[in-house]
């Protein structure tokens, strides 16, 4: 009996030899954009790279997002740097520009054009594109913000690319019912999200990077999705 046990270990040993293991990678995205990604004013750990990559592994997923963020960077600035971005051959882009726009009162097509231009390079290169809107402030004028507000929802069904209508849904849906609340999710500065309100925002937009996961393993098994 012990040598017939012997001889099955020995066998099973081979088999495990011989067989090669493949461990699975995970999934590669690149988020893509201006402060609200480089996690300006938060501590590592609170920014929009390290608690999206924490949320997803909560839903059980192995992803791992690179941060490709730049405090101040406009469209123009990200559209010049799309290509050095892509060098690393992300499966996914996550695209947070525009708000340096707005502050600026740069013209709507020129940031149409910018975008547009960052979403055909990353598509060119094989990735998938989740694009977060932004939504412009009325003191530019009615004609302003309706134009503004529009690029990112036609530009999504432009490229059929996965749209998050707002970068700052989480807040939005917060203190919607009392906007005095407000401050509870931003910095001092009254513009950037402070840890909490990064996370509100993560949990808001999760679901689109589930779409975008769900894309990308479409893609790679060659099924339409």
């Amino acid at each position: 009996m012990r040598k017939f046990l012997r001889q099955i270990a020995a066998s099973f040993a081979t088999i495990l030899a011989l067989t090669p293991f493949v461990w699975a990678e995970p999934i590669r995205l690149t988020a893509f954009g201006d402060s609200l990604v480089q996690g300006y004013g938060l501590a590592q750990e609170d920014g929009f790279v390290p608690q999206l990559e924490a949320w997803l592994r909560d839903q059980g997923h192995a992803v791992s997002v690179s941060n490709a963020g730049v405090s101040g960077d406009t469209t123009t600035g990200g559209a010049a740097r799309i290509d050095w971005s892509l060098a690393d051959d992300p499966d996914g882009v996550i695209v947070l520009l525009g708000g340096n726009d707005l502050l600026r009162g740069l013209p709507p097509q020129e940031t149409r054009a910018n975008l547009a231009q960052i979403i055909t390079a990353s598509r060119s290169a094989g990735a998938e594109v989740l694009l977060i809107g932004m939504q412009a402030p009325g003191n530019y004028g009615a004609d302003y913000k309706e134009d503004f507000d529009r690029i990112y929802s036609e530009l999504a069904a432009a490229h059929d690319v996965v749209l998050h209508p707002s970068a700052f849904a989480g807040i939005m849906s917060e203190t919607d019912a009392d906007p005095s609340r407000i401050a509870e999710f931003l910095q001092a500065d009254g513009i950037h999200p402070n840890a909490r309100g990064v996370a509100v925002n993560i949990a808001a937009l999760g679901p689109k990077v589930l779409d975008l996961i769900g894309r990308i393993n479409a893609s790679d098994t060659g099924v339409d999705g």
